[in-house]
């Protein structure tokens, strides 16, 4: 596919690019009943390029109703588990066959940079899909050891109807996330994209279908938070809601599951993650590399992002000189330029909260090694800020752009306690040639990840959550993420003689 991504080849496939902006419910698309629309925004350009379906309470009724009817008549649970992984594993071929315009459409929709959607997250999308589609017939049950007079079986079952609610900074890969697991334990499930991000999920339902994944199993509404996201929390025939966003949010949906059925909640919220590098890392120009990736992919809109550098003091100055080095690569400007790996912020809104933290910096003091400045329309340079204390905002607060912060230490008990001083526990990077420092830190940073003389999230056979603020219920990723998925069933019996 890279061979065949130019800048005049994107800017066409964009020009042609077709995809619908109905709800899909039942297997169908439909508009919302209420009749109302919302415009879809290329935050590139500004220009609204599609209206699409602006769901409510009402329509997510329907959704739920069709939902639980093919999950009751069994039309996908009952299949026999190799007819799910055949569906499954379709699906993910004919999005492989349709990658290019996917990661056109995932770029025009979100601004992130084209050529980071061709080569991360459009395979990882697929790979995620086919991943879970062949755990499908490779998970078992089991027995428990209860005596000779009893068979106990301890089985799974998929829980039901499943609301994921997705965030607009990953829209394909998140869903991949949810989907892949929830439709492998056979549960229907009830997606909600970001209204920022809608098209790519109606675009999948669309091959979900081609597929050959029945009516009533993969339902999409679309339209805000309050309106669509909200009524699948508060949803009494909802069994479980996966969601993935803010923090705040998060906590929304824990009362929604309080004030109604006390639903199962798998919460993955933000994160403000350390890199911590000590003065025996052995070559800083790699660290630099992993650091200015992990904190300006997809323009830091990343919870998992490292947007804290807690460096040794020692040799902050010689890892700042090789960061600008690095950065060299990070050009910033039209997402549909493979050439560019810093695209637009999601929104005007987003935009000016990023911005406004450049503004802090300056009324703290803190110095501006790289960057500080955005450029036309709603997109900002990389940008790295020295001396930034413990107490400031900058340190505390989740970013969610391009912006890395720098903070010293000077003992590794030091790094430890400043790396664990945010209320977020998602993420972490450490980078030492000491082992003994490597397994000290590693353990001792309350993160769902850490990874140790790289940046990464691991892959799809790895869980992925956080502790603290970062985290509830559950992991996506890997064979955990069918836990949340299923209920576990205890058959009891008697085998003794009479």
């Amino acid at each position: 596919m890279s061979d065949s991504l130019t800048h005049a080849n994107c800017t066409a496939i964009a020009a042609q690019l077709r995809f619908p902006t109905q709800a899909y419910i039942d297997g169908r698309f439909r508009p919302a009943l209420s009749g109302e629309v919302f415009d879809t925004v290329n935050p590139a350009t500004g220009e609204a390029f599609a209206q699409v379906a602006a769901c409510n309470s009402d329509d997510v009724d329907v959704a739920v109703k069709a939902a639980r009817a093919a999950f009751n008549d069994g039309r996908w649970n009952r299949l026999h588990p190799s007819e799910r992984k055949a569906v499954l594993l379709r699906l993910a071929q004919l999005m492989e066959d349709h990658q290019q315009e996917l990661a056109v459409l995932e770029s025009v929709d979100s601004g992130k940079p084209v050529g980071e959607c061709a080569a991360v997250d459009v395979p990882e999308t697929i790979k995620t899909i086919r991943w879970h589609a062949e755990l499908i017939d490779k998970i078992y049950d089991t027995t428990a050891p209860a005596g000779p007079n009893t068979v106990a079986l301890v089985t799974r079952e998929a829980i039901g109807v499943v609301g994921l609610v997705l965030p607009w900074n990953f829209p394909l890969l998140m869903l991949a996330w949810k989907i892949g697991p929830a439709l492998a334990a056979g549960c229907s499930v009830i997606v909600k994209p970001a209204e920022l991000t809608t098209l790519s999920t109606l675009r999948v339902a669309e091959l979900a279908a081609e597929a050959g994944i029945p009516a009533g199993v993969f339902n999409v509404v679309t339209g805000t938070g309050k309106d669509a996201g909200e009524p699948i929390g508060l949803h009494s025939d909802v069994d479980m809601v996966s969601f993935t966003g803010s923090t705040f949010t998060g906590r929304r949906f824990l009362r929604y599951a309080a004030d109604s059925n006390l639903k199962r909640i798998v919460l993955e919220c933000g994160g403000k993650n350390p890199a911590v590098v000590l003065a025996d890392a052995e070559d800083l120009s790699a660290v630099a590399q992993h650091v200015v990736n992990g904190a300006f992919w997809n323009m830091g809109e990343n919870c998992s992002a490292t947007s804290r550098l807690i460096v040794q003091a020692s040799i902050k100055d010689r890892l700042l000189e090789e960061i600008g080095k690095a950065l060299e690569a990070w050009k910033t400007g039209d997402p549909l330029d493979p050439a560019n790996r810093i695209g637009a912020l999601i929104s005007t809104t987003h935009f000016h909260k990023v911005n406004s933290y450049l503004e802090m910096a300056k009324a703290e003091g803190a110095r501006v090694v790289f960057g500080g400045a955005t450029q036309k329309g709603i997109f900002v340079e990389p940008t790295v800020i020295d001396d930034v204390t413990p107490q400031s905002r900058l340190f505390r607060e989740e970013i969610f752009g391009p912006i890395l912060c720098v903070t010293t230490f000077g003992t590794v008990a030091e790094a430890i306690a400043i790396a664990n001083d945010t209320n977020y526990g998602l993420a972490a990077s450490v980078h030492t040639a000491n082992q003994r420092h490597a397994m000290r830190l590693a353990r001792e940073i309350r993160a769902g990840t850490v990874t140790v003389n790289c940046f990464g999230e691991g892959d799809v056979s790895t869980p992925f959550g956080g502790f603290k603020e970062s985290g509830f219920g559950g992991r996506d990723k890997s064979i955990h993420a069918h836990d949340q998925y299923t209920e576990l069933k205890t058959v009891w019996i008697d085998v003794s003689e009479a």
